[in-house]
């Protein structure tokens, strides 16, 4: 099954690449990887804001990362065209914003890594960083960049 296939049979729509908050571009190309600058979660032209672990449960933490997953799968798509060139996810950096006594980042972030797998099948497995912060830009609750291998 094709990748545009795949993303019907979910139900994703992705949306136009993102645009950038200052000065820096969604996603470079450099070879045959394709870096994706940090997306936030973004739902219905509103941006998912709040702390996990005071303003937001793990389960809707786990609802932004896989927006944020759909958001960079949508930039990605506007660099390279076609989705099914796609070689391998090669890796997450997650960033949960959280309450101190927050632990469980890593659940939060499965949101987009299950999304990525959901998608692309073993490709979709990556390496990937959990890591909790204070605060990210305009309190937005996740943010994630990726690295992408894609075809010559």
């Amino acid at each position: 099954m094709g990748i545009e296939a795949r993303l019907k049979e979910l139900g994703l729509e992705l949306p136009s690449a993102a645009t950038p908050m200052a000065n820096y571009v969604p996603a470079v190309r450099s070879g045959n990887l394709v870096f994706l600058s940090g997306h936030g979660p973004l739902e219905k032209d509103r941006l998912i804001v709040g702390k996990l672990g005071s303003d937001l449960t793990v389960e809707e933490g786990y609802r932004a990362a896989r927006l944020v997953a759909i958001g960079l799968l949508g930039s990605l798509q506007a660099l390279i065209g076609d989705l099914g060139k796609v070689r391998r996810i090669v890796k997450l950096l997650g960033l949960v914003n959280c309450e101190s006594t927050f632990k469980e980042q890593p659940q939060v972030i499965n949101g987009a890594s299950d999304l990525l797998v959901e998608v692309f099948g073993d490709k979709g497995k990556h390496a990937r960083s959990a890591v909790g912060t204070n605060s990210l830009p305009l309190d937005i609750a996740v943010e994630i960049e990726m690295i992408v291998e894609v075809e010559g």
